[in-house]
C-alpha cells in the first residue's frame, strides 16, 4: 500500500490551490476544506465508490489510476491522478450507475457532499462540477450574488465620486453557458473584442473567465480546449451595483488585485466594468499601484513601488478626496504590500504549518492611515500551532514581512505591537486569554493595549481566526458597566485644545511650541468616543465613521451628535492631510503639528466648532460614567 501520512491538511490545502476546479475555493476555502478530506489508500481492484454512494461522496484521486465503470459493463473510463469523481460528477451528465475502481495502487482523498453544500450559495457554479450538490433552505433564501454595499462618504477626482458604476458600462454582457467549450470562448472573446466574459445562465451568474485565465489556466497547462468554460472559471466573483459610485469599484479592485468586476442591477447583471474603464477618469489610480505591488517578486521590487505613495495620496489631496475615502484607498495599498510581503515569505519559507491570519490593528485596522503612519499589527495563529514546531517558522515569517513593511516605509511600531514580537503572535486560544484579562482586569497598561487590539481587522489568511475573537469579545464587553466606565476613563485622556473661553489654545513651549496636535488633541478623542460607543453597543464597525454611524442608528448617541462628530472628524482629518502634503512638497517629513495662524478666519472657526462638539460629547459621555448611567 502506499504511504498517506504525508498527506497532511497542508499539502493538501497546496494542492487544492493548484487544481483546476477546487481552485475556485480560493486560499482561505482551500484551507478550511483540507481540514475535512478524509486520505486513504486502496490496492488493485478494491472498490472506491459505487452507484448509491456516488451522490454522497466527492472522491479526488491523488495517486494512481482508478476505473470506471456502468453497472451493465457497457463503458469503462480510464482515470488518471488529479480527476474528482463522486458527488454527481458522470452520473449527473450520462445516464446509468456508475462505479470505480483501483486500477492502480491509488491514494484518495473523500469528502462528505454535506461538506460541500454550504458553498453553493458563494459558488453557485459548483452546482456545474457536482450535479449531486443541493442547495439548503438558508442557501437558497439568501441568495448568490452579493453586491458590493453602499460605502459613504466617497469622493475622487474627476467625477469618480459622483459618477454611478453603471454610466461606465460599455455594453451588454457576453453570457456564456456553463458547458460552452474553452475553444468557443475563446473565439468569442476574440470576435467581440474582449478581455472577459461572464458565464451563467438567464440571469445567474456563476464566474467569468479573463485572457488571463485563458493563458495561465488553458496554454500553460496544455488543457484541453474542448473542457467546458466552467473548468477554468473564477466563481462568485466580487460583484458590485451598478448604483454604487465608481470609486467604489476602483477601492474594490486595488484591495483584492482584481481587474474586472461585473456589474449587477436587483441581482441581474447588466455588463462589466474594468481597469481600463476607471483609469480612462482616473490616471493616477490606485488600482495600477496595487497591480504593481501584487506583480513584484522581490522586497526591492515593493521597496520601488513605495516610492509611488506619496505620490498617490498627493493627487488625492490635490482632487479634494474626502478623509474618510483617502484613508480608505491608502489603507488598501498598504494592505497590498502586506498580502504581497506574506506571499512572498510563504514562497521563501515554505507554506504555513497550520492556520494563520495577519491581522491588522490601529489606523490600518480601521482604514484611516495617511502619509505618517507606522505599523500596528498582530497573528491569530490556529490552535493546532505548537511551539516547539512551528514556532521557528512563524517568527522567520513575522520578521520577514514587519521588516519589509519597515523598508517601504511603514516603520517598526515604537511600542513593538508587532507580529513580529513574540507576544503578538499567538493562537487563538492565547489572545481570548488575553482579552478576557483585559477585559476583566482593566488597569492602565491593559486600557492602553486596548486602544490597539480592540481595532482590528484582518488582512490575509483564515480571517475566521479572527472573526470568532471579535463576536466573542464584543458579547463581553457590551454592558459591561465596570470595564466601560474604564474605557471611558481613557477615552477622556485626550482633550480639544480650547481655553476657558473656549478659545483655541496652543502649546507654551518646546519643539512644537505655537501649535496644536491634530491627531492626539483632535482626531484621536474622536475614535477613542467612537470605541466606547461600539464596545457598550456591540458594534462590529472598526472605521470610526462607521462606527459613528452604527452608534447613531441604535441610539447609543443622538443621530445628531453622530452626524456633528462624523463632521468633526472629517474636518480634523482632512486639515492633517492637507499639512503633511504641504510638508511633504517643502521637503520635510510629515507630522501633526499644525500652526493655527496658517489658517484662514473661516478655518479658525470651523477648526474652534469641530473642538467643541468633541468636548461636547466628552462631557456627556463623563456626565452618564459619573451617573453610573452605563
Amino acid at each position: 500500500m502506499m504511504d498517506i501520512k504525508t498527506w497532511n491538511s497542508v499539502r493538501l490545502a497546496e494542492r487544492m490551490r493548484g487544481h483546476r476546479v477546487l481552485s475556485q475555493f480560493g486560499s482561505e476555502g482551500c484551507r478550511a476544506l483540507a481540514e475535512h478530506w478524509e486520505v486513504g489508500s486502496a490496492a488493485v481492484d478494491d472498490l472506491v465508490l459505487d452507484a448509491d454512494t456516488w451522490d454522497r461522496q466527492l472522491c479526488w484521486l491523488l495517486e494512481g489510476e482508478l476505473t470506471l465503470a456502468l453497472d451493465d459493463g457497457a463503458a469503462t473510463v480510464a482515470l488518471p491522478a488529479d480527476e474528482l469523481i463522486g458527488a454527481g460528477t458522470m452520473a449527473g451528465r450520462l445516464e446509468g450507475r456508475w462505479s470505480a475502481t483501483a486500477a492502480r495502487p491509488c491514494v484518495l482523498a473523500l469528502l462528505p457532499v454535506a461538506r460541500l453544500s454550504p458553498w453553493l450559495r458563494k459558488l453557485p457554479g459548483l452546482q456545474f462540477h457536482f450535479p449531486g450538490l443541493t442547495p439548503t433552505a438558508d442557501d437558497e433564501a439568501a441568495g448568490s450574488h452579493p453586491a458590493l454595499g453602499d460605502v459613504p462618504g466617497s469622493d475622487l477626482h474627476l467625477s469618480l465620486v459622483t459618477r454611478a458604476v453603471g454610466s461606465l458600462v460599455r455594453r451588454a454582457p457576453v453570457l456564456l453557458a456553463p458547458e460552452t467549450p474553452i475553444r468557443e470562448a475563446a473565439r468569442k472573446m476574440s470576435e467581440q473584442r474582449i478581455s472577459s466574459v461572464l458565464i451563467g445562465q438567464e440571469d445567474h451568474l456563476f464566474g467569468l473567465i479573463t485572457d488571463r485565465d485563458l493563458r495561465s489556466r488553458v496554454v500553460a497547462q496544455g488543457l484541453d480546449i474542448e473542457r467546458p468554460v466552467m473548468d477554468i472559471a473564477t466563481l462568485a466573483p466580487m460583484c458590485i451595483a451598478t448604483s454604487a459610485p465608481a470609486f467604489h469599484a476602483m477601492l474594490l479592485m486595488a484591495r483584492h488585485n482584481i481587474h474586472h468586476v461585473p456589474v449587477m442591477d436587483d441581482g441581474k447583471v447588466v455588463g462589466m466594468v474594468t481597469t481600463s474603464d476607471l483609469t480612462e477618469h482616473y490616471s493616477t489610480s490606485a488600482v495600477y499601484l496595487a497591480r504593481s505591488i501584487h506583480s513584484q517578486e522581490s522586497l526591492e521590487g515593493l521597496v520601488g513601488c513605495a516610492g509611488k505613495v506619496r505620490d498617490l495620496q498627493r493627487s488625492l489631496a490635490a482632487a479634494g478626496a474626502t478623509a474618510y475615502s483617502s484613508g480608505h484607498i491608502m489603507t488598501a495599498i498598504t494592505d497590498a504590500f502586506t498580502s504581497r510581503l506574506l506571499q512572498l515569505g510563504e514562497r521563501q519559507f515554505g507554506p504555513p504549518p497550520v492556520d494563520y491570519c495577519w491581522v491588522a490593528a490601529g489606523s490600518q485596522a480601521r482604514q484611516e492611515q495617511t502619509a505618517k503612519s507606522d505599523q500596528d499589527n498582530c497573528m491569530v495563529l490556529d490552535n493546532g500551532y505548537d511551539e516547539a514546531p512551528h514556532g521557528a517558522y512563524f517568527a522567520a515569517l513575522s520578521r520577514f514581512v514587519c521588516d519589509g513593511l519597515d523598508a517601504c516605509g511603514y516603520v517598526h511600531c515604537p511600542g513593538e505591537m508587532m507580529a513580529m514580537t513574540d507576544k503578538w503572535r499567538q493562537p487563538q486560544r492565547r489572545w481570548h486569554e488575553y482579552f478576557h484579562r483585559w477585559v476583566d482586569e482593566p488597569e492602565p497598561m491593559a486600557l492602553m493595549l486596548t486602544c490597539v487590539f480592540f481595532d482590528l481587522r484582518p488582512v490575509y489568511g483564515r480571517t475566521e481566526l479572527l472573526e470568532d475573537l471579535r463576536r466573542e469579545v464584543l458579547q463581553r464587553t457590551q454592558g459591561n458597566r465596570i470595564f466601560l466606565a474604564y474605557m471611558v476613563s481613557n477615552a477622556l485622556g485626550h482633550t480639544p485644545p480650547l481655553g476657558m473661553f473656549g478659545q483655541i489654545s496652543t502649546a507654551r513651549s518646546g519643539e512644537h511650541r505655537g501649535t496644536i496636535d491634530l491627531k492626539h488633541n483632535g482626531i484621536v478623542p474622536v475614535v477613542d468616543l467612537a470605541r466606547v460607543y461600539a464596545l457598550a453597543g456591540g458594534h462590529p464597525a472598526v472605521n470610526t465613521h462607521d462606527r459613528l454611524e452604527s452608534a447613531g442608528a441604535s441610539r447609543e448617541v443622538s443621530e445628531q451628535a453622530a452626524h456633528d462628530l462624523r463632521d468633526a472628524l472629517e474636518f480634523l482629518s482632512t486639515l492633517r492631510i492637507q499639512h503633511q502634503m504641504r510638508q511633504i512638497d517643502q521637503g520635510r517629513a510629515p507630522d501633526n503639528f499644525l500652526d493655527p495662524d496658517t489658517l484662514s478666519s473661516f478655518e479658525r472657526r470651523r477648526l474652534k466648532d469641530a473642538f467643541g462638539v468633541v468636548q461636547k460629547l466628552q462631557q456627556v459621555l463623563s456626565q452618564r460614567y459619573t451617573a453610573g448611567r452605563f
